[in-house]
């Protein structure tokens, strides 16, 4: 076989001898066989240059993933290819056809490409003891499996990871070539919704049927910018729960006033929740933070035009209680008169007095003595949970409708901002 840069038209004898030797690398070269073949693996150094991540999908579940734009450069050393000398050329990137390269992918890749343009984004360069750097320009679409249940307060974590495809650990090893370090430009990164926290590199194996195959793992963390999400959801939110307690400041007559407040912030809310729901659509499976916040503003909204349904009901009752009152009394006093003389004219001071007494417990229910009673044992037993059941109802009893308000206007408040110290502690440091 003749040299390959033989190939190149008008190669006068001063250009190849200054390389000597090299006019004749390529004879008995076999590109189909890896350096080493047969004896040691051959060693690959990486490093990598993060020029972009463009677009960090989180569509659940086929799209949670990231479009990257990365320089791959691979060192590795081939004892066919030495030559005399210590300078070190950079060959046309054509030529990479002729020379044997590894066969490293890029592990869960949906779709990936090579620039082409203005000729293919590929760099060969050849050292005189024979190593080679071969660097590529890749734009890739990784997955990376998101956990979006402390969304918009997330915090995720995705990889990149460099595998070969045939050669297994008895015939290639992959290695960083200065660790950490052999990773430039992710730190320099300016993305829309997040900000990379740290990254870190890792060297790993993976464990098939055919073999074990060498793997290098570049893994980073992405934070979300909460920012957007508390001027865009959060405040209005919050804002609307405020909005919905100047109803307590309404009397409860202004029967309009306090219902189109009520149901005006209820509205309101829904509408904010569809919002914030519609931009993940398709992931509805996770309970997210801020449909848990979402769910606690709509919750309080809903109590407070609840609360007005309960204090407006106890005053209408309250109201209908005294209007009757005065009719039956006036008639009850005029018949405890009527029966009080008959009684003096008819019958001793004595009967009188204890046919007072009967008439009394038979009006006030509330206060019977059972045990008393001249009367059967079922009847003590229904007279006990009479009594009973009269003091419970007497606990939900509302006395008074206007103090309904009154505590409302500090209940409330004070429960929302209890609600809200454990929410940020728990999303936030947990």
């Amino acid at each position: 076989r003749r040299c390959f840069l033989a190939r190149v038209p008008n190669l006068r004898s001063r250009d190849t001898t200054s390389l000597p030797g090299f006019e004749n690398l390529t004879m008995g070269y076999n590109k189909y066989l890896r350096p080493y073949f047969g004896g040691q693996p051959v060693q690959i150094a990486m490093s990598l240059d993060i020029a972009s991540i463009s677009s960090i999908s989180e569509i659940f579940p086929s799209f949670q993933d990231y479009t990257a734009t990365i320089y791959l450069r691979q060192r590795w050393t081939d004892p066919r290819l030495v030559f005399q000398g210590n300078k070190s050329f950079t060959l046309d990137a054509r030529l990479v056809e002729l020379l044997w390269v590894p066969d490293t992918y890029i592990v869960e890749s949906k779709r990936s490409f090579l620039h082409e343009v203005t000729v293919g984004n590929r760099l060969i360069r050849l050292f005189s003891n024979g190593t080679i750097l071969y660097a590529l320009r890749i734009t890739t679409t990784v997955a990376c499996n998101m956990d979006l249940s402390k969304y918009p307060m997330d915090t995720q974590t995705c990889r990149l990871q460099l595998e070969s495809w045939g050669y297994d650990e008895n015939d290639v090893t992959f290695t960083w070539l200065r660790g950490n370090d052999s990773v430039h430009g992710i730190e320099k990164l300016r993305l829309s919704q997040y900000t990379v926290e740290r990254y870190y590199t890792l060297v790993s194996k993976s464990q098939q049927e055919t073999g074990n195959y060498p793997r290098l793992i570049l893994q980073f963390e992405l934070r979300r910018n909460v920012l957007y999400f508390i001027l865009e959801t959060y405040v209005p939110s919050t804002l609307l729960v405020m909005l919905s307690w100047v109803s307590f400041w309404i009397t409860l007559d202004s029967v309009p006033a306090r219902t189109c407040i009520g149901v005006t912030t209820v509205l309101s809310m829904t509408t904010l929740m569809i919002g914030s729901r519609s931009s993940l659509s398709k992931t509805n499976c996770f309970i997210k933070a801020i449909d848990v916040y979402l769910g606690i503003c709509f919750s309080f909204i809903f109590g407070a035009l609840v609360e007005y349904a309960v204090a407006h009901y106890s005053s209408s009752q309250k109201c209908a209680d005294k209007a009757p009152q005065e009719g039956p009394a006036n008639e009850l006093t005029k018949d405890m008169e009527e029966v009080n003389i008959t009684n003096i004219l008819n019958s001793s001071i004595t009967s009188y007095k204890r046919k007072i007494s009967f008439t009394s417990i038979e009006i006030s229910s509330d206060n019977v003595n059972c045990s008393g009673l001249t009367m059967k044992t079922h009847e003590k037993i229904k007279c006990v949970l009479r009594n009973k059941m009269h003091r419970i109802i007497g606990y939900f009893t509302i006395q008074n409708p206007s103090n309904v308000d009154h505590y409302s206007k500090l209940l409330f408040p004070l429960f929302f901002m209890l609600v809200n110290v454990f929410y940020w502690a728990y999303y936030l440091y947990f």
